[in-house]
């Protein structure tokens, strides 16, 4: 099993819902156990500024997949969820992105692990810091220390939604 670090983001058709519906369909992926799930956070858009502020949180799975079989479930819920990709960093319904798969360095021309704009936003590395404080890149890179030198996104923490429990991985 490797550990794969998921983050999840939306800011259309409420945000807050779609993550969570989210979460309960990464725990129900094939060969994957959800391991924790972080707190929500809101957080100003990266690119254009003319759309809401975004939801973000991550989850921590355990997974047999492969990193583009888990790729590709990622934009199968996405697609569920109505995600368009019509304009870069744009408002969407829902983006779930592949930030770190073990300790596995990828580039694809689909997948690049660990996600290259990871240390410039503090809105996946606060959720990735709830969900394991040690957490540390291939290149030797802690997580803790790249927040701490991560620019200020205006981020927020939202408040605990009430929880369904997770059906047994």
């Amino acid at each position: 099993m490797t550990d794969a670090f998921i983050g999840l983001g939306s800011n259309l058709a409420d945000p807050t819902a779609q993550l969570a519906r989210a979460v309960t369909e990464l725990a129900t992926l094939p060969d994957t156990t959800l391991v924790a799930q972080s707190a929500f956070y809101s957080s100003h858009p990266v690119g254009p500024q003319d759309q809401p502020d975004f939801v973000n949180g991550a989850v921590w799975l355990r997974t047999r997949l492969r990193p583009l079989q888990l790729l590709d479930h990622l934009q199968a819920i996405e697609r569920h969820h109505g995600r368009e990709r019509k304009q870069h960093w744009g408002p969407r319904t829902l983006d779930l992105d592949l930030l770190i798969f073990g300790d596995h360095t990828i580039n694809d021309e689909r997948l690049t692990v660990p996600h290259p704009e990871l240390p410039n936003r503090d809105f996946v590395l606060q959720p990735l810091l709830d969900l394991n404080a040690d957490l540390t890149l291939p290149d030797g890179r802690t997580i803790a220390r790249l927040r701490q030198q991560c620019p200020d996104n205006n981020l927020r923490p939202l408040p605990p939604l009430p929880r369904e429990p997770f059906p047994p991985g």
